[in-house]
């Protein structure tokens, strides 16, 4: 039997998410690179002489002008439901990039077009992708810890303070840490408990007027089965989490603890880069780290394990921690550690998922309806600090697993 042909990928948007899920493209043989689309010339530019495809200005004029069979779309938040809306209509499959839209209604919008033209739609890339949270919820499903109890994840970092475009800091337009980092959280969280978050409860903070956005959050979440999580994220770049994670970062690269002299001069370098640099400047900065260069070279792979900060999950019988190597697992008589692959990065299981589902071997698990629920716990979150009482959900969804199960 004839190998199928590799799927014809069209990319919307040649910022940060694209450059980081990338290699992961480029890793396939059943992935074709077809076409491009920036608002950005030098993008463009760039990303035709790397890759000799037709590159475009807008979606539109990609999908009247190149043959795709699928999209991955990363323009900014506030886009996605018309740019899914404009993919799904034209017969696409789609990979969107998280968070997947600002309102219920945008979601609701984006998964009835889905349905109604027939099309996948699966969303990421999300840390609920990472290898460590995959092994963790493996521990889980398993029963070998007893039942699922509760779950922690700690960020500290320098989120706020990174050079940002102006909708970056809107939380209207899903900027701050709640919208942007809360969606990586409470997948995580979500995916660890089996998906099914009953209610919330939640504080928010916004200390610094001149990012007037959520710079910070802690959260409580309680499941329908009454099992329970907390997110605590701080992005005022003070203390950072890497402290906590062995010197590992988001991605597992090596990132420097801050707590000894010889790292001094690194503290607060975010924060200090921005003082005195006026906004035209900073999106001038961001826009150029941010936008496509040139194309990445191999080996793909981590340095070490993905640390979204601390995750730590309590069973009946035991705990399960994230390490550098892996999974640190804490049983009843004994302790041992989980040693998982470096050459598998989230990026990679992110588009696996993808083609898996186009190839119909499997339901998408980070479906529309799955980001929509995290969306629910989001917008939840912030309801709840604005009104200081706790806000019960209503659009939860379970994991499911390749047989379209509970698991």
């Amino acid at each position: 039997m004839a190998a199928a042909a590799p799927v014809r990928l069209g990319l919307v948007g040649l910022g940060t998410a694209l450059r980081q899920m990338l290699p992961a493209f480029l890793k396939r043989d059943d992935v074709q690179i077809a076409a491009a689309a920036s608002l950005s010339e030098a993008e463009r530019n760039a990303f035709a002489r790397d890759f000799q495809v037709p590159v475009f200005v807008t979606l539109e004029e990609l999908l009247a002008g190149a043959e795709v069979d699928a999209l991955y779309i990363s323009t900014p938040t506030p886009w996605h439901a018309e740019h899914v809306c404009l993919a799904a209509q034209a017969g696409k499959h789609i990979l969107v990039e998280k968070p997947f839209a600002v309102t219920l209604a945008d979601a609701q919008r984006m998964i009835e077009a889905a349905e109604q033209h027939r099309v996948h739609l699966v969303v990421g890339h999300s840390h609920s992708f990472d290898p460590p949270v995959q092994a963790m919820r493996r521990w889980i499903v398993s029963g070998r810890l007893g039942a699922f109890r509760m779950a922690h994840n700690w960020c500290y970092n320098d989120w706020l303070y990174r050079p940002r475009l102006r909708d970056e800091l809107n939380t209207a337009l899903g900027g701050g840490v709640t919208f942007r980092q809360g969606a990586h959280q409470f997948d995580i969280l979500r995916y660890l408990g089996g998906g099914l978050v009953g209610s919330v409860r939640a504080a928010t903070g916004r200390w610094d007027p001149a990012r007037p956005t959520e710079g910070a959050h802690t959260a409580f979440l309680e499941f329908t089965d009454g099992s329970v999580a907390t997110a605590v994220y701080n992005g005022y770049d003070h203390f950072h989490t890497t402290a906590f994670t062995h010197g590992l970062g988001e991605w597992g690269e090596s990132v420097p603890a801050l707590e000894s002299p010889a790292d001094a001069a690194r503290y607060a370098m975010s924060r200090k880069r921005l003082r005195g640099m006026s906004e035209a400047a900073e999106q001038a900065l961001k826009r150029e780290r941010a936008g496509y260069r040139e194309r990445p070279q191999p080996p793909f792979q981590l340095p070490g394990q993905p640390c979204f900060g601390v995750t730590l999950v309590s069973c009946e019988r035991g705990d399960l921690r994230q390490g550098p190597e892996g999974v640190w697992v804490y049983g009843e008589d004994e302790v041992w550690l989980e040693r998982l692959p470096l050459d598998v990065t989230p990026h990679d299981r992110v588009v696996d998922e993808f083609c898996q589902v186009l190839l119909g071997r499997q339901p998408p698990l980070h479906s529309g309806r799955w980001a929509m629920a995290t969306l629910e716990v989001c917008l939840a979150v912030l309801e709840s600090a604005r009104t200081h009482r706790e806000v019960t959900l209503s659009h939860q969804v379970p994991v499911l697993d390749s047989n379209n199960e509970i698991m």
